[in-house]
């Protein structure tokens, strides 16, 4: 589920490497127990595969150019999702859509090997907001991949925000796809005006979606082939997005046929209040079923 291009660096890579693909900086790690790749702009990860399977997440074949962020992996959207901006702090809510980490430039600051995985420590370059300090935990090994934004704020005010793990999770076939673990959600459904309506059985994708669920209980999502569980921590937010016939500019329709986005998220549903000194973490987690 990566570009050939990049398949064949990853392949020749033993070990960890840190190369330079479509004008970005992307860290490789190809171990004994699997597969992963950073991206340093927006401490991305865009590919993970456990040994022997094929990838879990999903990524474009034909990303934008830069400053643009790479469509797929495991964007983080931070410290707004969406468009919510608040007016409280207009001086720090002016940027693009999603936020401003994910298109950031970040530094890997640690790197923790052994036999089983790894877990990447990560913080941007430079200081994304006056008072929040922001940054990313990856772990990933044969069993599981594991992300974390971890919010703090530094400042002397109580600031909020709202942000989301924005996964691709990579699929045989998204008209194949079932979710479970949603029955009986409320969610609020952008397509008919953000209107509320509660989940009624299995989810199953048959055309455009885009729902923020109030829920906080993990989702199994199966593809016929594989299933894959998506937990989360510290969200009351689960947002389900497909594209449907008409995807985005950097995605073909062939493509968008075989990913689905399951976001861990805080979002108008549950956005954080953070009082001076107080810390949020914001993960998700993948694993077999």
């Amino acid at each position: 589920m990566i570009p050939d291009s990049l398949h064949q660096q990853l392949h020749a890579t033993q070990g960890q490497q840190t190369i330079t693909w479509e004008a970005r900086e992307l860290v490789l790690f190809n171990q004994p127990w699997g597969q992963l790749i950073i991206a340093r702009q927006g401490a991305q990860v865009v590919h993970f595969a456990p040994k022997g399977e094929r990838s879990w997440l999903w990524m474009t074949s034909t990303p934008k150019t830069l400053p643009s962020a790479i469509r797929g992996g495991i964007p983080l959207c931070w410290p707004w999702f969406g468009d919510e901006r608040y007016a409280d702090e207009s001086d720090d809510r002016s940027g693009p859509f999603h936020g401003l980490a994910r298109l950031a430039p970040w530094r890997l600051d640690a790197v923790d090997e052994h036999e089983e995985g790894i877990e990447a420590h990560l913080s941007p370059e430079t200081r994304l907001h006056s008072q929040l300090n922001v940054r990313a935990v990856i772990q990933a090994n044969a069993k599981r991949l594991h992300v974390e934004i971890v919010s703090e704020n530094s400042g002397e005010t109580p600031v909020k925000i709202s942000a989301a793990l924005h996964s691709y999770l990579a699929v045989d076939e998204i008209g194949q796809c079932r979710l479970e673990g949603l029955v009986g959600a409320r969610y609020l459904d952008k397509h008919r005006g953000f209107a509320e309506a509660e989940q009624q059985g299995i989810l199953a994708i048959h055309g455009p979606i885009d729902r923020i669920y109030h829920s906080n209980t993990p989702v199994l999502l199966n593809d016929g082939e594989r299933t894959l569980r998506i937990a989360k921590h510290d969200s009351d937010s689960t947002v389900v997005w497909h594209p449907g016939s008409e995807p985005p500019a950097d995605t073909s329709t062939e493509d968008a046929r075989h990913f689905i986005c399951v976001e861990a998220a805080n979002t108008r549903l549950d956005p954080v209040w953070l009082v001076p000194g107080a810390q949020h973490v914001l993960g998700t987690t993948l694993s077999r079923a």
